[in-house]
């Protein structure tokens, strides 16, 4: 279901209602609220709120709206919400409290219903300011396309191709091969195992399971709002893969696997949250991968580099990857965990109230953890986990919000690429602008 509100009111008339106290400069004169059940299972369903301030800039704000079915709020990420009874207020964190005349934000969250209804909430209130509109009834995730005027976002963060994926050759994908569009998952896993260079472009929401087996030379492009649910990618031995601006959601499996010796591969601006097991798994001999600018949030083992600690045989000399401008967004661990690869090169990510960890360099591998901004973290970074033993980690100017600096010891082999290093007290705000689905147009 989705529910768009919108309203307008006078300033005056917000003053004089004292609705100005809580915010540094005026409460929303009016807003904008698209309420979507991006995912509906049996007790429980996860939920997406989109928030635009149609009125004067508004500094720390509060969503407020209530269930008419019982259902109840568990876990929320991009707000803090709370719940009394039926009423639900969503309140910013420290990265989106700003709404800018026309500027919006994105939140989402867990929660329960009864099994037999899961309507819509009838209003919002954006700051005590109601936002009264019309509610138009839609199914949870199906495959039809979103409309093609559905603008792309104002907010557009750099794409160039930097870290190990431009080595050994480079990475072009399906370079300036033919563009085949999909929207349903018989569409998607014959196009992803075509052999053949191609540009797959993804559109709307496609339900599948298991892995679909990317081949090479392929370029897989998310269009706005396209959603993976329930399956995931499988790159196996083959090469040169590209796959961008995707939302993958629920996999039942790894949501990117990258294993047998593939090479060259750019994964980048997708985002990543519920799933079983591994967001991006890069293991077996792979090679020459950048993972940049993805967001991963509501889920645990995040990225493995390296399958089990006996496979020395196959990793050494590989599993070569650049780490950078990701956002590590409440994700429990693995933020990598590397087994033997060297160098691999953590930079320029935002890592965010991890429970677990951060980085972990395990098993002689040699991790160079640089430029990165931790915050409310309580193990940045270790050399050793579980039962494997140590690796190298080199770590330099990183900075720390509420968090302990991590431990480092050994040498790691030189950067053979060139990249722009950020200062890492601007990594925040840098990621949080830009990683993630729907952040770039392509």
């Amino acid at each position: 279901m989705t529910l768009i509100a919108t309203t307008a009111a006078a300033t005056a008339t917000l003053v004089s209602a004292g609705l100005l106290t809580s915010v540094s400069a005026q409460a929303a004169a009016g807003c904008q609220v698209a309420y979507s059940v991006a995912s509906q299972w049996p007790g429980g369903f996860t939920g997406n709120v989109t928030v635009t301030n149609l009125g004067d800039p508004v500094s720390g704000w509060t969503l407020r709206w209530s269930y008419g079915a019982g259902q109840q709020v568990s876990q929320a990420w991009g707000a803090t919400v709370a719940q009394s009874g039926s009423q639900v207020s969503a309140t910013n964190v420290d990265y989106n409290g700003t709404l800018t005349t026309n500027g919006s934000t994105t939140f989402g969250f867990n929660a329960s219903w009864n099994n037999s209804s899961n309507p819509a909430p009838s209003s919002f209130t954006l700051n005590n300011v109601a936002c009264t509109g019309s509610t138009t009834p839609t199914t949870p995730p199906s495959t039809t396309p979103p409309p093609s005027s559905t603008p792309p976002p104002t907010n557009q963060e750099p794409s160039t191709l930097v870290g190990w994926a431009t080595q050994n050759g480079g990475t072009t994908g399906g370079g300036n091969a033919g563009t085949t569009t999909v929207s349903n998952a018989s569409g998607l896993t014959s196009a992803l195992n075509a052999t053949g260079a191609a540009v797959i472009r993804v559109t709307g929401t496609i339900t599948c399971s298991g892995m679909l087996r990317v081949r090479s030379n392929k370029t897989i492009i998310g269009n706005y709002g396209a959603t993976i649910v329930g399956c995931g990618f499988n790159i196996n031995g083959d090469r040169n893969v590209i796959i961008r601006n995707l939302t993958f959601r629920n996999w039942n499996d790894d949501a990117i696997n990258v294993q047998e010796s593939a090479t060259n591969i750019w994964i980048d601006h997708n985002s990543f949250s519920n799933g079983y097991d591994g967001a991006v798994d890069i293991k077996r001999g792979s090679d020459f991968i950048t993972v940049s600018w993805n967001r991963v949030f509501s889920h645990d083992k995040t990225m493995l580099l390296g399958h089990s600690d006996d496979n020395a045989g196959q990793d050494v000399g590989h599993l070569r990857v650049s780490y950078h401008h990701n956002w590590f967004d409440g994700s429990n661990q693995r933020n990598p965990r590397v087994r033997f690869g060297n160098p691999v090169h953590v930079y320029n990510n935002y890592y965010r109230a991890n429970g677990g960890y951060g980085v972990a360099s395990t098993e002689n591998a040699g991790v160079l953890v640089e430029g990165n901004y931790f915050e409310n973290v309580d193990d940045p970074y270790h050399r050793g986990e579980g039962d494997s033993g140590p690796g190298s980690l080199v770590a330099r100017n990183n900075h720390f919000v509420n968090s302990p600096t991590g431990q480092a010891g050994g040498s790691v082999a030189s950067i053979p690429y060139s990249y722009q290093l950020d200062t890492a007290s601007n990594v925040k705000s840098i990621v949080t602008a830009g990683a993630g689905a729907g952040k770039i147009t392509v």
